[in-house]
């Protein structure tokens, strides 16, 4: 059985170099070193063929006019040209003899009426003339101031008007209903009814027994007092009267201006 091995020995002497063994494959080429100084320029080489011509520059700017040449002898005279225009009017010549009066010509038309003239000094007053008839003259007033209660029938009744009568060329019958005219005219003719309570109750003033248009009073709704005024030719003999009508009941008046009736002849 073998011992353990022993330490190793001194190295012996070098051996003589072995042959150089085949060269090994070229490396990568190393990065390009920096550019070195330049050369001296060399003499330069002979002249080429001349190039092809290059294509015309544009033009330049135009040079100053140069001096006038000497004016050459006069060419022949040219054909005559159009005529110009005919120019302005020369001064009037002196005016001639009044030559013989002509014929009068057709009358023209009235020309616009001038400005009136100042006012002249105002004459002397006229005489008076005679007094002409009153218009007036013919007139009635009256009125019922009692506060009666009067039963209106459906067709009409008739108010009295006994009180403050003012009579001018008007009767008046025995009840105080009725107010005769006297003179055939154009008359006013104005009333006025005031009652204690609403009534829907018409009002109007009758001619002879006819309404006279204009005089009718006629609510929509209950009222207590009515009016009525319009214009009426009357002849004479006509008979007036004040009435209610259109819906039977009783309706009283008011003391004092409870109705009151005026017609005044106007022409």
């Amino acid at each position: 059985m073998a011992g353990p091995t022993g330490p190793t020995g001194p190295a012996g002497a070098a051996g003589i170099d072995g042959a150089d063994g085949p060269i090994g494959p070229t490396g990568p080429a190393g990065a390009e070193g920096p550019t070195g100084p330049a050369g001296v320029e060399g003499p330069t080489g002979p002249t080429g063929p001349a190039g092809a011509a290059g294509v015309d520059g544009t033009d330049g700017p135009t040079g100053p006019t140069g001096p006038a040449g000497a004016e050459g002898p006069t060419g022949p005279t040219g054909p005559a040209g159009a005529e110009g225009p005919t120019g302005p009017t020369g001064p009037a010549g002196a005016e001639g003899p009044t030559g013989p009066t002509g014929p009068a010509g057709v009358e023209g038309p009235t020309g616009p009426t001038g400005p009136a003239g100042a006012a002249g000094a105002e004459g002397a007053d006229g005489p008076i003339g005679p007094t002409g008839p009153a218009v007036t003259s013919s007139s009635m007033s009256s009125q019922n101031t009692t506060g009666a209660a009067l039963l209106v029938l459906l067709g009409g009744t008739t108010i009295g008007l006994p009180n403050n009568q003012n009579l001018v060329g008007f009767t008046v019958n025995g009840s105080n209903t009725t107010f005769t005219v006297s003179t055939t005219g154009t008359y006013l003719v104005t009333y006025q009814i005031n009652v204690t309570a609403g009534l829907l109750m018409s009002t109007r003033v009758t001619r002879t027994g006819t309404t006279i248009p204009g005089s009718v009073f006629a609510p929509v709704i209950s009222v207590s007092s009515y009016t009525a005024t319009t214009i009426a030719a009357l002849n004479a003999g006509d008979q007036l009267a004040l009435q209610f009508f259109g819906l039977a009941g009783t309706a009283t008046l008011q003391n004092g201006a409870g109705a009151t009736l005026t017609v005044m002849r106007l022409s």
